[in-house]
This record gives C-alpha cells, sequence and structure tokens, in this order.
C-alpha cells in the first residue's frame, strides 16, 4: 500500500471550488439555464444533477481512499463544463454588464489550475 499525501492547497482551492459551484447549482439553479446548449434535455435537471456531482467530486477529493477517483471525476467534470464557460463569456460579451463581461472573461484562464488539481489527484506521484 502506498502512502497518501496529505491534502495541498490547490486540492482545497478544487474542493472548494466544488462545494461553491455545487450549492449554486442546487440553489439557484437558473443562473445556469442560459449556458445549456439546446440539444440537452431536462436542462433543469441536468443542473441540478451536475450540482450534486460536483459537491461528490468535493467530498471525494478530501478523502484519501477516494482522492484518485475523484480526481478523475472532477477532471471530466471540468473538461464537460468547460464549454459552457465559453458560452457565457461570450452571452456576456453581448451585454452592457461590463462586471458580468470582466468576471466571465477572468474564469476561463483560472480553470486551467483547477484542472491541474485535478489531474495531481487523479495521478499522485
Amino acid at each position: 500500500m502506498t502512502a497518501v499525501a496529505p491534502l495541498s492547497r490547490d486540492l482545497k482551492v478544487l474542493a472548494g471550488a466544488f462545494v461553491a459551484s455545487g450549492v449554486v447549482h442546487l440553489v439557484r439553479p437558473e443562473t445556469f439555464e442560459p449556458t445549456m446548449p439546446k440539444v440537452v434535455p431536462a436542462h433543469r435537471e441536468v443542473i441540478l444533477v451536475s450540482g450534486v456531482v460536483e459537491l461528490v467530486c468535493a467530498a471525494g477529493l478530501l478523502h484519501p481512499a477516494t482522492r484518485k477517483a475523484a480526481g478523475w471525476a472532477s477532471l471530466l467534470v471540468l473538461l464537460g463544463v468547460y464549454p459552457a464557460n465559453f458560452k457565457m463569456t461570450g452571452d456576456a460579451l453581448k451585454s452592457d454588464n461590463r462586471t458580468f463581461q470582466a468576471a466571465t472573461i477572468a474564469r476561463l484562464p483560472l480553470q486551467l489550475p483547477l484542472i491541474r488539481a485535478a489531474l495531481r489527484a487523479a495521478r499522485p506521484s
């Protein structure tokens, strides 16, 4: 059995981001409805399920026994929602809300360290 490293700062940030996002998905699912592609059925249900998945990933990252699986799941979630982040940015750029525009633009590169953290959890050294 190999030793499991303690929870790193980047994994704490990733877990925290998933907790925050998961809660918003469950409490205010309408926030994410505009980002849903038309080809996805049952938008509200998909948003709610994705919130639960984010919370499960966060919990899994915190426990050494589930960290590797949660890392892979987190990576899939982050890659799966990345196109929605681009869509939200495109929509924001069409609005007059400069704060929303800045937030959505800033979020795009900020997701890359989260992806790296998920990979670290999935492939521990």
